[in-house]
C-alpha cells in the first residue's frame, strides 16, 4: 500500500504562519508516502519548510522555467518517504509551466509519480490540452506494466478536453472510488479574507462566464494506470481554522489516496 497527497499550497504568503500550521497539521494526520505541491513559493521555498516539518527526508522542487525578463517565483515539489530512484523534469510550453516525476520503491515495487501544474485559463484551452499530451506522451515512453501515478493542478474541470486526455490513459482515484469527482477543489472561503481578491474574482467571473454567481469547480485530480488499484480517495484540508470560517490551508482543498501496486 502506498498514500499519494496531492495540494496546491498557494504561493501568496499572506497569512503563510496561520496556513502553514494548517498544512503540517492536516499533511501530518495522513502520513502519507509521497505529497505533491504546486505553487511553492521562490526563493522562500515553502517545499522545504513543510518537508523538515513533516520529516520527509527527500524533496524533489522544480521552479517554473525562467527567461530573460522573468525569473521563477514558484514551482513544483514532490516530498517522499522514500529515496528517489530517479528524477526528471519536463518544461510545458506556455505560461512557463513545469511537470516532474520521481520514481520511488515501495516494499521493493516500483512507482512512477508524476506532478504537474497546467496551463491556467477559466475553461477549456488549447494550450492545457498540449500541455496534457506533452504528459501522456512523456510517461507513454515507461514500461507499460509500470505502476504511474499522475497527480496535481490541472486547472480544468471535469468536462474540459485535457481531462478527457488523460482518462484515455489514466482513470481518476476519485471517481473510481466515489463513482464521480468531487463537488469542487477550489476556491475555498481563503480567498474571501481579502477584498482585492474578491473583486479581482468577481470581476473575472463576470467577464469569462457572463455572472457574478462565484465560481468554484474541481480542478485537482489524482489519475492512476492499470497497475495501481484505488483503495481510498478523499478531500483533505477542507475544514477551517478552529477559530475562523475562512481561514483555510490554502484556497485549494488537498486529496489523498490510498493505493495497492
Amino acid at each position: 500500500m502506498v498514500k499519494v497527497i496531492t495540494i496546491n499550497i498557494l504561493f501568496d504568503l499572506t497569512e503563510w504562519q496561520q496556513r502553514r500550521d494548517l498544512l503540517v497539521r492536516g499533511l501530518a494526520a495522513e502520513q502519507a508516502d509521497l505529497i505533491a505541491l504546486q505553487e511553492v513559493k521562490l526563493p522562500e521555498d515553502t517545499s522545504a519548510w513543510l518537508a523538515e516539518q513533516l520529516s520527509m527526508p527527500y524533496v524533489y522542487l522544480v521552479p517554473k522555467t525562467s527567461n530573460a525578463e522573468q525569473q521563477a517565483h514558484d514551482g513544483i515539489a514532490i516530498l517522499s518517504r522514500h529515496p528517489f530512484v530517479e528524477q526528471k523534469m519536463l518544461a510545458l510550453q506556455g505560461q512557463r509551466r513545469v511537470a516532474q516525476c520521481v520514481e520511488v520503491r515501495i516494499d521493493g515495487q516500483p512507482l512512477f509519480f508524476c506532478n504537474g501544474h497546467y496551463y491556467w485559463y477559466p475553461g477549456s484551452h488549447p494550450q492545457r490540452d498540449i500541455q496534457v499530451q506533452q504528459v501522456l506522451d512523456w510517461l507513454g515512453k515507461l514500461p507499460p506494466d509500470l505502476p504511474i501515478v499522475a497527480v496535481g493542478d490541472f486547472n480544468g474541470t471535469p468536462d474540459a478536453p485535457a481531462i478527457a486526455l488523460m482518462r484515455q490513459r489514466f482513470t481518476s482515484a476519485y471517481a473510481t472510488h466515489h463513482g464521480h469527482e468531487p463537488e469542487y477543489t477550489c476556491p475555498t472561503p481563503l480567498v474571501r479574507r481579502n477584498w482585492q481578491k474578491v473583486l479581482w474574482h468577481a470581476l473575472r467571473n463576470l467577464y469569462f462566464n457572463r455572472t457574478l454567481r462565484p465560481w468554484r469547480g474541481t480542478l485537482d485530480y489524482i489519475f492512476v494506470n492499470h497497475a495501481v488499484q484505488v483503495q481510498n480517495c478523499q478531500l483533505i484540508l477542507n475544514q477551517p481554522a478552529p477559530n475562523s470560517r475562512t481561514l483555510y490551508p490554502s484556497d485549494h482543498f488537498g486529496m489523498m489516496a490510498d493505493l495497492k501496486i
